[in-house]
């Protein structure tokens, strides 16, 4: 799983305009926010970080342009806590999360696919794989 790749605004931007969505200031700022700091960040706080910023972003325009990037498959949904949505590109490989019940960061899992053990005739359009405990860093682990 590529975790350190970043993305430039122009990257971004292309990303955008390819899904059909017209590269804003406040879209670019959006998807480069969840794509390149791998928070799985929830609307709110990518409003929170953005809003410094950019003074004129509004909830309202995080939330649409959550929405629209669901839409077209550029971001995906993480429903790993019942009252949050959080939000990871879609286009790294498919991965589980972890998140740690002691300081509630989300961590990326790799996983092993798993489609080899579907009965015939099922086709997989998403796969959510969650896991919580408490992370090494929680528990005293030092690398």
């Amino acid at each position: 799983m590529t975790t350190d790749k970043k993305f430039s605004n122009s990257d971004v931007a292309t990303m955008l305009h390819k899904a059909g969505i017209r590269p804003s200031l406040q879209r670019v700022a959006v998807l480069s926010f969840i794509g390149n700091y791998r928070t799985h960040p929830s609307a709110e706080e990518v409003y929170r970080e953005l809003s410094a910023e950019l003074p004129t972003l509004s909830r309202t325009t995080v939330y649409n342009t959550l929405h629209s990037l669901v839409d077209k498959k550029l971001v995906r949904e993480i429903d790993i806590e019942p009252t949050v949505t959080r939000y990871d590109l879609a286009l790294w490989e498919p991965h589980g999360h972890f998140k740690c019940l002691r300081c509630g960061r989300i961590f990326d899992v790799r996983l092993a696919s798993c489609d080899s053990d579907l009965p015939p005739g099922f086709a997989v359009d998403a796969m959510d794989v969650f896991y919580k405990g408490v992370c090494p860093e929680c528990q005293g682990y030092n690398k």
